[in-house]
């Protein structure tokens, strides 16, 4: 399982349904097609600012975070995107890993 952070934005169609269903029912309805996809929702808060909505959510691969979001994006309400995170023990395990690179120029 991944561990991914949605941010959200609503559109004004979104808006005008969260507006008739409420915060807590539209919590219930992204829950549910997270865990139809496989996963659990850790936490999803409504926020002031750039975007409206996060939800950090753990799924089966980055495919199935695709296509969460390209779902719920292709429905209207909500512009997604997708930030995929990494535990501590995955930068412990990159920071054992050798990888050739060369800066430019050098």
């Amino acid at each position: 399982m991944g561990k991914y952070l949605f941010q959200a934005s609503y559109t004004q169609a979104g808006i005008t349904g969260l507006l008739k269903e409420g915060g807590t029912k539209r919590r219930a309805a992204l829950t549910e097609t997270i865990e139809g996809a496989g996963g659990s929702v850790e936490s999803l808060y409504y926020a002031f600012g750039k975007s409206d909505l996060y939800i950090t959510a753990d799924l089966p691969d980055d495919a199935t975070a695709t296509a969460v979001s390209l779902n719920i994006g292709a429905a209207g309400a909500l512009s997604v995107s997708i930030i995929v995170l990494v535990s501590p023990e995955t930068v412990d395990e990159a920071l054992g890993k050798t990888v050739p690179y060369r800066a430019p120029g050098a």
